[in-house]
């Protein structure tokens, strides 16, 4: 049996991890890549960088950023935020990313998706989705940090975008995003039951047995947080000495 991950998310905004609510409300939340450094030393299984006002901003990725903190950790690490090119991959996998995340780019012109999982291969690429579940009961996808809708469903674009290449969806609620009342899971195992890859789900995640609930009612591969592992809430250690006694397949 696969053993489930627990992923700790850096947001990065001028160079210092923040943290928002329904991806409002932002506020400091330390270094980096002293956090990047203490996740790795407590065990958790893998780390995700995501530089969050690349895409408004229409830069690049801090790859000098992401180098240092590579260089302190020892588990996969994923890096996303602005990246449009083959060139911009190749510079954060040089500078130390095993992953890259996509979202917006990706959304607007899916061919970038066949073109990076040709050249660098599905298992490196991560599709990002930012789903809202709006009046109508339906989740939708978001661009732009969270800032634009679309008319497209997210089943349908995960669905799309895995037939193009994606190796991995990383699905965020943004109605669940910094609550810690627990992770979308009705979305969660939808994806998790149509697709052929790994989901992991992120926001909303508060206590242990919100990560027992979306790992086993949810059907995840993985869960993500990040406030609640920043502010010391809850220990990965104490979190996955929980989910192993729940009998939750986890690398102690």
């Amino acid at each position: 049996m696969l053993t489930k991950r627990i992923i700790a998310c850096l947001d990065i905004k001028d160079g210092r991890t923040v943290k928002g609510v329904n991806f409002e409300q932002i506020r400091d939340a330390g270094d980096p890549i002293e956090l990047g450094a203490f996740y790795a030393s407590q065990g958790v299984d893998e780390l995700v960088f995501l530089d969050i006002t690349a895409t408004i901003e229409g830069r690049k990725t801090l790859s000098a950023l992401v180098n240092k903190i590579a260089h302190r950790i020892n588990i996969p690490f994923t890096v996303g935020g602005g990246i449009k090119t083959e060139e911009d991959v190749r510079v954060l996998l040089q500078n130390g990313a095993d992953k890259i995340s996509i979202n917006t780019a990706a959304f607007l012109d899916p061919s970038i998706i066949s073109r990076f999982a040709k050249q660098f291969g599905s298992q490196c690429i991560v599709l990002a989705i930012d789903a809202k579940c709006e009046a109508d009961n339906q989740w939708y996808v978001y661009l732009n940090g969270g800032r634009t809708k679309t008319d497209k469903l997210v089943v349908d674009w995960a669905i799309e975008a895995v037939g193009l290449g994606v190796g991995e969806i990383l699905l965020t609620s943004m109605n669940h995003d910094g609550t810690k009342q627990g992770f979308a899971l009705d979305i969660t195992a939808q994806l998790a039951e149509n697709l052929p890859v790994p989901v992991i789900a992120s926001g909303g995640g508060g206590t242990a047995a919100h990560f027992y609930d979306v790992f086993t009612k949810g059907k995840a591969d993985a869960a993500l947080a990040a406030s609640i592992f920043h502010y010391k809430e809850l220990a990965i250690p104490e979190l996955k000495q929980y989910l192993n006694q729940k009998g939750v397949a986890i690398r102690i």
